[in-house]
Parts: structure tokens; C-alpha cells; sequence
């Protein structure tokens, strides 16, 4: 077994390149979910470069979003590296940019061990989460493991995948122990009717599958190999070309638009047989439409969550978010209004209901198909 690495040996790829279109008007194109400002002062990025630092220099972090996106991102990670910002020519999905991660991570280091982790998750507790990211770091340098961080479920969510957890795995030789509990992975789920969500979460076997990753360089390009040989082939060519941004780019233009689009839950993580799952002790939460918002907001007594200067008659349950540049604020006022969102910017108002929140991106879609509005997506 290998000797724990240092940090300069530590490396995270955090993917930014999502739309967020279900948190549209104050989600768009240019500055998406993971950009934009929902909860406290920084955006969701920023927050998640953040949470890594004490884990991780920065100059080994490294953010892969898109070519629209990536002077935004540039923009609010001043001290990241200009090189460390990569653009992906066009989406490929999960698995070309945890292709393209592992290449840029293996051209500073072969034997680099790196987290693979999204930009747009809420983790309030830190210090928890740094301790599990730690912990994997640790026991992914040491061997040929494949982990995942899958998070306990507290309630039958449909709208993530889940993971089947085996017998916990003791500590390798030579440690004392980790903080965090490992699990050998048993079987990846897809997303679940209710009911079977429901069972999963009773029988306590299972977690949600985060999409948060951790691997040797050597471990992950061995599992291309074995079960992505294209892939494989990729990492190949672009590790060849990573020490230098230009060439890089190059080869990236020519070469992605014709990478097959995958997610890395299929091309690798349901064949390996070397993946385990480490017990994510923290509270999480994927926020995936406005709804999702209100789990972090203060509720008045009647339920609304407001983000604005509020004031109602006989409402309940809304969700009200004022997102208009300082100057062009005025109070919101509501009456009679029941389970529904308001959100409003310089440009443009959403008001829906909050059954119909995932349907904001069928919204986003119109707009896209109307040339007099195409401009506000």
C-alpha cells in the first residue's frame, strides 16, 4: 500500500457547465444556475471552490464549463489559474468531461489521485463533507478503489438515482481507521417510482447517488480502458496535448463534437466492480427547480418564503423572489395566492404553480423558439 498523499498531489475537477433552466428568469445561458446568487452572498461555484480549499490548493482545482460560460466563471474565481478554466467545445455529458479531467490531471501528475465534483450543490455543513472528501482522498491514493460519496436519504425523492450499499469494508492495512464508513457498492438504481423510493429508503440499504466521484489517475484511465476503450483512446490523445491551453483547445474543437454522449454512472460506474461508497454524513441537497428552494429558506407562518420586500392578505405556501437590481426593487404584494412562485427580474416574471415548477424548463424552451424573446434566455 502507498503512503497517504500530500495535498499538491490532490486534485478536483468541478463540472459547471449546466443550463439550470429550471430556475429561469434569474438562470440564464450565460450566467446559469451554479453562477447565480440564490443562497447568502456567493454563487454556487464559488461556494464549492470554497468548501475544497482547505483540502486542495488552488491551483490544482480546475472548473470545466462551456465556451459561453467561461468568462463568467473566470470572473468569479479571480485567483483560480486562467489555464485551470476549461471550456468544452460543446456538452458531451458526465463521462467526455471526466474524460477530459482525468487528461489535464494526469498531464500535472500520473499519480495524482482527483475528486470529480458538481458545481451546484448546496453543503452547508463543511467541515463534515471535508472530512469524507479527506477520507476518500486517502483511501483512493492507496489502491484501486472507485468511490462515490452516495448521501443517506431522508425522504422517498424520485427525482435522484440511488445506490444499493454491501457489507462495510474495514480500513486498509497500515490505518488506524477513517471517520468515514466505506461500503462496498452493490447495484446502481435509476430513478424510482414513489413507492419504490419509499423502500429503498425504509430498508436502509440504499443512498442517493450524488455525482460527487474520487479516483486515482490511474484508477479511472483503467477503467476507461476496460470499459470505454474510445474514451479511453481520447484521454490518450488529449493528455498528450493538456500541458499547453492552445494546442488543447485545438484538438478539444476538432475532436468532441464526435465523442459519444454518455453519462459516467453508465459508461463506468455500473460495469466496475471496484467502486465502493462512502457514507456521506452531511446534509445535502441538489436543488433542482424553485421548489427546492424554500428547503432553505425561512418560512413566515403561514409558509411563504420570501427573498424580497414582502407583504400579503391571505396567502399561503409561495415562494416569492425578488431578483431586480437594487434601484428597480418595490415591495411584492400578494393577496389570495396559494402554493405558487413569483419570481421576478429586470427583464422578465415567472408566476407558477409550484405542482407545475419542472415545467419552467418547457417555458424556457418557448421563449428559446420566439425570436422576440429569445433574448431573455
Amino acid at each position: 500500500m502507498r503512503a497517504r498523499t500530500d495535498n499538491n498531489e490532490r486534485f478536483v475537477i468541478i463540472m459547471a457547465g449546466g443550463k439550470g433552466e429550471r430556475f429561469w428568469p434569474v438562470s440564464r445561458e450565460k450566467a446559469p444556475k451554479q453562477l447565480i446568487t440564490l443562497l447568502g452572498e456567493k454563487s454556487f461555484l464559488q461556494q464549492a471552490v470554497e468548501r475544497v480549499l482547505p483540502l486542495v490548493p488552488i491551483k490544482n482545482i480546475l472548473v470545466i464549463t462551456n465556451e459561453v460560460q467561461a468568462p463568467e466563471v473566470r470572473r468569479q474565481l479571480p485567483k483560480l489559474p486562467k489555464e485551470n478554466v476549461i471550456a468544452e467545445p460543446v456538452g458531451r455529458d458526465t463521462c467526455a468531461a471526466v474524460t477530459l479531467g482525468a487528461a489535464l490531471v494526469g498531464a500535472r501528475s500520473t499519480t495524482g489521485v482527483m475528486a470529480v465534483l458538481p458545481a451546484d450543490h448546496v453543503i452547508p455543513e463543511e467541515k463534515k463533507f471535508q472530512q469524507v472528501l479527506s477520507d476518500a482522498f486517502d483511501l483512493a491514493s492507496r489502491g484501486q478503489a472507485i468511490i462515490t460519496i452516495g448521501i443517506k436519504p431522508t425522504e422517498p425523492a424520485t427525482g435522484y438515482g440511488y445506490i444499493r450499499v454491501g457489507e462495510t469494508l474495514p480500513p486498509p492495512q497500515g490505518v488506524k481507521g477513517y471517520k468515514t464508513l466505506f461500503h462496498r457498492a452493490e447495484q446502481f438504481v435509476e430513478k424510482p417510482y414513489f413507492d419504490k423510493a419509499l423502500e429503498y429508503v425504509n430498508s436502509g440499504q440504499y443512498r442517493w447517488n450524488a455525482g460527487m466521484f474520487i479516483w486515482s489517475f490511474v484508477t479511472v484511465t483503467e477503467g476507461l480502458q476496460k470499459h470505454q476503450p474510445e474514451m479511453y483512446a481520447a484521454c490518450q490523445r488529449w493528455f498528450k496535448v493538456a500541458a499547453n491551453p492552445g494546442k488543447l483547445n485545438k484538438v478539444l474543437e476538432k475532436e468532441y463534437p464526435e465523442i459519444k454522449k454518455i453519462s459516467i454512472d453508465y459508461a463506468l460506474m455500473e460495469h466496475a466492480q471496484n467502486v465502493i461508497v462512502a457514507d456521506g454524513a452531511f446534509e445535502w441537497d441538489d436543488l433542482g427547480s424553485w421548489t427546492a428552494l424554500a428547503r432553505h429558506l425561512k418560512a413566515d407562518p403561514e409558509g411563504n418564503c420570501a427573498v424580497a420586500d414582502f407583504v400579503h392578505v391571505d396567502a399561503a405556501r409561495n415562494i416569492i423572489f425578488d431578483a431586480r437590481s437594487k434601484e428597480r426593487k418595490t415591495p411584492v404584494a400578494v393577496v389570495g395566492l396559494r402554493d405558487s412562485i413569483l419570481v421576478q427580474t429586470d427583464d422578465a416574471t415567472l408566476l407558477a404553480h409550484k405542482s407545475q415548477a419542472q415545467k419552467v424548463k418547457e417555458l424556457v424552451k418557448k421563449l428559446a423558439e420566439d425570436p422576440r424573446l429569445k433574448k431573455l434566455i
